[in-house]
This record gives C-alpha cells, structure tokens and sequence, in this order.
C-alpha cells in the first residue's frame, strides 16, 4: 500500500489525481479534529487514538505503508495545520518510553521499521533560509518519529499568496495583552499554568482565555486578538512544532486578520528534557510574526514541561526543578510591560538530572495504563490488521 498525505484543493487535487491511482489518500475531508493532548493513544488504546473521526490510525497506516508521500504548503517553515494535524495524530505510531538518540530524549520505536517518508513542500518563491527551516523541521520529525527522508522537494505555487504586504499599524490606545492558552487540555494543561504564573506579573489590561473554547467561534477568538497589542502564545510541543489548532488561528489571522502593530511572546514547554527541542517552534512564531507584520518579542522554552509546569506558582519565582523557567518568565514579563523584544530563553529543569526525570517518566506510563485496565506489556501493542 502506498500513502499519500495532503493539503491540496480539490481544483488542485484534481490537476495531480490521476497520478496516484491505486494509492491511499489522507486528505481534508473536513472532520478531522485536534490532539487533545491526552495521551490515549499511548495509556488507553495503545497504538491508535481515542477520538473516533476516521483518522485515529495515523500511526498504523503509516507503519503499514509500503511508500508514504507528504504534500503540504510550506507553512513558517513547516506543515499546513491539515498536515501537521494528521502528525499529531499519528503519535501513536512510536511508545511513550523515553530514551536518548543523538544526545537528545525521544520516543522509543513502536515498530521494527525505519520508514521513509518522502516530502514536498510548495510555496511562493522559496527562499534557500525557508527551504533550510523546513529541512531542519523535517530532520527534527522523523528523528522523534523513527522514520528516515529520503527526499525533500520544494515546488513553486503559483496560488500561494506574496510574502510582500503593507501593513496598517492600529490605534495603540487600548494596550491590551491576551494570553491565550493553546492546549487542548484547556484549564489543567500546562500551558495554562504558566501561564497563570506570568499573568500576575503583567501590568495594563490582562486577558486570559483558553483556545479550546473558542474552536468553534473563530470570528469571536479574532475580534479578541485583533483588538489586542500584545499577544502571549502559551503552547505544548506536538510533534516539534506548534500544535495543529494554534497553527489554525494563525493561518486565519495572516489571511483574514488584523495585520501590523501588535507584539508576539511564546511561552513553550514539552515532555523532552532539553528545552532546545523547542527551537523550531519559537522559530515558527518568529516567521508568523514577520509574515503578519508583527514584532516578535521573544519567548521563553520549558524543558521537562510535565514536572516544571505542575510547580510554577503564580506571581513570583520558584525553587527547585522550575526555577529556570521561573527566572525565565520574571524576564519575559519585563519584556511584555515594556513592548520590547528580548532573545528567546531557554529554561532547562534546575539541578534535576535528566537521567532520574527520564527514569520517573518511564515508570509513570505503566502506572497510568494500569488506572485503564492495561498491563504495561500492553502498551506495546502493533497494529497490523
């Protein structure tokens, strides 16, 4: 079986169809919906994901694909959030044990297989700097995928729209800051408690709002970020990039927005120790911001996010692991008071080694899977049929 994953119109589909007859085709049917960021396809049904819309099997239909093609819109030196959707959830195609590849910590291989993956990427006028991004993107995927690349191609679209904009600067007035929590978790996850620890921080009018929320009253999330002069991203890693519902609203907000004169921060954290893992994603945000016409401000990156994220307490800084980030967002809160930009901070787990919290997290997915009537063999599951 051959596997081709895309983001293309149906007019444009049907310029290229007649090239993969025979093939299985993953494309936009419009019901997909977003990893919740639950870990079900690793503790609950392993191998395959609980949301049931006819994409819960991304990981096996890539495992079970003989040669699998990637056709996606270059997208800040990524996927399109349709493809980077179906990525996130395709998790389930690799356990949720940890171990080190490269000196880095990643997910260990759910299948014997190193499958290849092959990529093209279309975009208006592609420079060499945005064909590095998505290579690097790409590197960064397949290492924690446990799937080799043998080719990246980037095609010329001529329907993408031109980098090149004018952009309005609107009335400063309000000096409003939206924090906007990206996690699908909604009120427990992380994100949002990292959130709530800057939030007391800030200075002005502060709102703070939950995207899971809004996932289904689009215009009234853009009103609220249009209005805003300062935005503040609080994200989960998924899949080394930015989640597929974040990726949605700045798709929209680059196409249908307000364009100029606000201020974009990033507040990052993912179950990896190494808060480096994180760069691809702050880059995301930088090459969104400049797309838009905003000012990048910078951003802070939380290693080991599980563990710091559960010890961030509001308003003020904390000992142990989360002491990092803490010092990091003090820094980031002064940057967004002030509508200054600062380089990105990388925030590393304090004096907690990375053996011992990869130890603990490996310990922890058996115990979660028992609660769920699974014995920790069965997180191994292959799905074959």
């Amino acid at each position: 079986m051959k596997l081709l994953i895309h983001d293309l119109t149906r007019e444009e589909w049907k310029k290229i169809a007649s090239e993969y007859n025979g093939w299985k085709v993953v494309a936009d049917s419009g019901l997909i919906k977003p990893c919740v960021g639950c870990f079900g396809c690793w503790t609950k049904t392993p191998g395959e994901c609980v949301i049931k819309d006819s994409y819960e099997r991304m990981g096996a239909l890539i495992h079970k694909a003989d040669e699998v093609v990637v056709m996606t819109k270059y997208t800040y030196g990524g996927f399109s959030s349709f493809v980077k959707n179906v990525f996130d959830r395709s998790i389930g195609l690799v356990l949720p044990f940890f171990e080190i590849v490269d000196g880095e910590m990643h997910h260990k291989n759910r299948y014997p297989e190193a499958k290849k993956v092959r990529f093209i990427f279309r975009g208006a006028s592609l420079t060499e700097e945005d064909k590095t991004a998505a290579t690097e993107y790409v590197h960064a995927v397949c290492k924690n995928f446990r799937t080799c690349i043998p080719e990246i191609m980037f095609e010329e679209d001529e329907n993408a729209a031109p980098k090149k904009r004018l952009y309005a600067v609107p009335d400063k007035a309000s000096e409003k800051t939206v924090l906007l929590n990206c996690s699908m978790r909604g009120a427990n996850a992380n994100s949002k408690k990292i959130l709530n620890a800057l939030a007391p921080q800030l200075k002005g009018r502060v709102e703070s709002i939950d995207l899971v929320q809004y996932i289904k009253k689009m215009d009234e999330l853009k009103k609220i970020l249009n209005d805003a002069d300062r935005i503040v991203f609080g994200t989960p890693l998924y899949v080394d990039g930015i989640p597929s519902s974040p990726l949605r609203v700045m798709e929209m907000m680059e196409k249908e927005g307000k364009l100029g004169g606000k201020t974009i921060y990033v507040v990052s954290n993912m179950g990896f120790y190494e808060s480096d893992q994180l760069k691809n994603l702050m880059a995301m945000f930088k090459r969104w911001s400049e797309n838009c016409g905003y000012t990048y401000g910078g951003g802070l990156a939380v290693g080991a996010g599980e563990m710091v994220g559960s010890m961030m307490k509001p308003g003020g800084a904390a000992g142990g692991p989360s002491y990092n980030a803490s010092m990091g967002l003090e820094r980031l809160a002064e940057a967004v008071n002030a509508s200054a930009s600062i380089e990105d901070i990388y925030a590393d787990a304090f004096k907690f080694p990375r053996k011992a919290y990869m130890f603990l997290a490996n310990l922890g997915w058996p115990r979660d899977a028992k609660k769920n009537g699974l014995k920790k063999k069965d997180l191994f599951r292959r799905i074959e049929d």
